[in-house]
């Protein structure tokens, strides 16, 4: 957990007029680099999740699904290291754009874009707008995270970006307006799009270039009055910080922009759910043995060995970090069915989490599984070779299950309680939440060389 400064970190827009110019959002065209639908079997079949979405299963069924899908760019096979796995990732995205493959917009434009999931996944429609979003760090406290970040997958993404000198998948920030920027959304949707598409799961997208200048200086001065909340894309932004950083003896240096998809949340709400833990070297009987070892105010109950009643129980058990509320509460999964596991007392609350910090921080499940379980009681290192995070409550189970290991699965945070934590400047544990719908990955990318 850290903490960063921010004027006025209460209120969501700025009302000074110095502050604006210093520190609103300052989002840029470009000349997107998008998929000759000609040149491929479909453009839903180039398309992929974020990176840290894609489980291995996934990604093979992606890499089947058409020789140029996107995932071969953003997850390149190394070769077998990673820096071999980055110059792969170069020249394929070179080859593509000398093939046509690939092919860049005629002039630079913002990109609306829209996505409806399917029914069964609730029929939700999202908005927004895609572009460069000016990156520094001057801009604390105007572009605000609400979870920590691993150094592991920040290198990761750097070495990845610095080498293929291209933005390849857009972060998700959301922002509240004042209606200017949402009625350019609103006036593009009723045109015909530039592309259409429904991908493997369901979900429809659309998207929509934006180039006429009362347009654009209608964004302008509406995101110059507010700050974003960062709601998926923490580890790229700071990679993003990083390269902006490299190259700040740059004039004009396109690296001083990152893509991103700006949702208007009070047009678009997001839906939040939970990011699940998979401890692959804790067996689970372990990992209850160790609870009754050290007792206290823990309370274990065997759920028996059906998920879904199971998962109804962890949400009937749900506290969203009131400190009036319920205790906190985990189920664990693995190899010796399911058990909901509650608590902890004050004691040990106190113990783990400084007292200083916000009420609603510290009793967040997270900040109990990580400082309390994982630290103190599991003594379980947070890095790649002890914790898998899985967005997909099926996989972290079947994964449990394949490792011998345990899946911690959680409740989702409240986006409120994101938001007020994240606006006094307080980050949560990383992968605390998973906002969405997330943006598909290869509807449009950004070659810096094009700027």
């Amino acid at each position: 957990m850290r903490r960063v400064s921010a004027d006025d970190a209460s209120e969501t827009r700025y009302g000074d007029a110095g502050k604006v110019a210093a520190l609103g959002l300052s989002l840029s065209p470009f000349r997107g680099l998008r998929y000759d639908p000609d040149r491929v079997s479909s453009l839903g079949a180039v398309t992929s999740p974020p990176y840290d979405v894609v489980d291995p299963d996934g990604r093979t069924r992606l890499e089947d699904s058409d020789p140029h899908n996107v995932v071969r760019l953003i997850l390149p096979r190394p070769e077998p290291t990673a820096e071999d796995g980055y110059r792969h990732a170069a020249a394929l995205l070179e080859t593509w754009q000398r093939q046509g493959v690939l092919r860049p917009d005629p002039e630079p434009a913002l990109y609306v874009y829209e996505q409806r999931t399917s029914e069964a996944d609730g029929g939700l429609l999202q908005r927004g707008l895609i572009g460069a979003l000016a990156v520094s760090d001057a801009r604390v406290g105007v572009v605000l995270p609400h979870e920590d970040v691993m150094p592991r997958p920040v290198a990761d993404r750097v070495g990845l970006m610095r080498t293929t000198k291209a933005n390849l998948e857009p972060l998700l920030l959301t922002y509240r307006g004042d209606g200017r920027a949402a009625a350019v959304v609103e006036r593009a949707a009723r045109r015909d799009p530039l592309l259409e598409t429904t991908t493997s799961d369901g979900t429809r997208h659309r998207l929509w270039a934006v180039s006429d200048r009362q347009d654009l200086a209608d964004v302008s001065a509406d995101l110059a009055t507010c700050r974003a909340l960062i709601a998926d894309g923490h580890h790229r932004w700071a990679m993003y910080l990083r390269l902006q950083h490299e190259h700040r003896h740059l004039a004009q240096s396109p690296w001083d922009r990152g893509m991103v998809l700006l949702v208007d949340t009070a047009e678009y709400p997001l839906r939040v759910r939970a990011i699940h833990r998979v401890l692959q070297r804790l067996p689970l009987r372990d990992a209850l043995a160790r609870l009754r070892a050290v007792g206290g105010d823990w309370h274990v109950t065997d759920l028996g060995d059906e998920a879904e009643p199971a998962l109804k129980t962890l949400a009937a058990a749900k506290s969203d970090g009131d400190p009036d509320g319920p205790d906190n509460a985990f189920l664990l999964a693995g190899e010796s069915g399911f058990h909901l596991l509650t608590g902890p007392d004050e004691a040990a609350l106190a113990a783990a989490v400084p007292a200083d910090l916000p009420e609603e921080y510290r009793r967040l499940d997270a900040t109990v599984l990580h400082s309390l379980l994982l630290e103190r009681i599991w003594q379980v290192p947070d890095d790649p070779e002890h914790i898998g995070y899985l967005h997909d409550t099926g996989a972290a189970i079947r994964e449990a299950v394949r490792s011998g290991g345990t899946a911690v699965l959680l409740n989702p945070v409240e986006e409120g309680v994101v938001r007020r934590l994240a606006e006094q400047g307080v980050t949560m544990p990383r992968k605390s939440t998973s906002f969405g719908p997330k943006p598909a990955t290869g509807l449009v990318l950004r070659n810096l060389r094009l700027g």
